[in-house]
């Protein structure tokens, strides 16, 4: 790039994507210039623009930027209740044996299910407010959905249904694998409603729910502090990576790191995006 600046030509991000977050992705890859990173984004970027975006972005990463780089789309149902695929971009600056498909990904068929990460409320766990109230920590009445809110979620679910669209709410027992969680959930929740029976209106995950359905929790445990209002939470989880999986990428990458020169001046640690 140092060459393209002495000629005075545009970086190839400059002039092809920018305006895009991946352009301030790359600026900062190029100002820091790490040992390695790994970046995750939706699995629809393969595609987008019948794969020209995702070209470019690889391209950037390996020709411009000189980066080693392999991919590998992964469904996260694998280590949390929750149906999300995302693409995952790993690249070394040196050359080694990482190989992206050797990290061996548990069978989707024996993921976890809503009941690791949904409250108990039978009394075994200790009682969390504004979550959860009283001695068997139930979930606090306010994510109970209003019938307002789920007459309409109803009508439009099958207003679709008959135009045959598949659009509508999505409606979970604890024995289920949850739809995707998105930055959206604060709005309505529809996405991921939990069945309360017949005679009750669903209701919304908590946020400490969403922090385990993340990964941040390892289910049952409460290390993870929470402390903005439920709409901040849903959006930041929602947006969130999902942590067993980033985790367990970065194991596998590490060995690789320790293999690498740690005399440099300029070496770091991975950078996640």
């Amino acid at each position: 790039m140092s060459k393209k600046n002495s000629l005075g030509k545009s970086h190839g991000f400059d002039c092809q994507i920018q305006g895009t977050l991946f352009f301030e992705i790359a600026r900062i890859i190029d100002y820091h210039r790490p040992q390695a990173f790994l970046l995750e984004n939706v699995k629809n970027l393969f595609s987008h623009d019948k794969g020209r975006t995702f070209q470019t972005i690889i391209d950037v990463l390996e020709n411009q930027l000189g980066y080693q780089v392999q991919y590998r789309i992964i469904n996260a149902k694998s280590y949390v209740p929750q149906n999300r695929e995302r693409i995952y971009i790993v690249g070394f600056k040196e050359e080694n044996e990482f190989i992206f498909d050797n990290l061996n990904i548990p069978d989707i068929k024996n993921g976890p299910l809503l009941s690791s990460v949904l409250h108990p409320e039978d009394g075994s766990e200790d009682n969390e407010d504004p979550f959860t109230q009283g001695e068997l920590a139930t979930v606090n009445p306010k994510y109970t959905i209003s019938n307002k809110l789920w007459s309409y979620l109803k009508s439009y679910a099958e207003k679709h249904r008959i135009k045959g669209n598949g659009f509508g709410y999505g409606l979970f027992t604890k024995n289920d694998c949850a739809r995707t969680l998105s930055a959206r959930y604060y709005k309505d929740g529809s996405e991921v409603l939990i069945f309360q029976g017949s005679e009750k209106n669903p209701r919304r995950l908590t946020p400490r729910e969403c922090a385990r359905l993340m990964g941040f929790d390892e289910f049952r445990k409460k290390d993870f502090i929470i402390p903005v209002s439920d709409t901040q939470s849903y959006k930041q989880f929602g947006n969130s990576v999902v942590v067993p999986v980033i985790e367990e990428i970065a194991k596998n990458m590490l060995p690789y790191l320790s293999s690498l020169s740690l005399s440099e001046e300029n070496t770091k640690l991975p950078l996640c995006a």
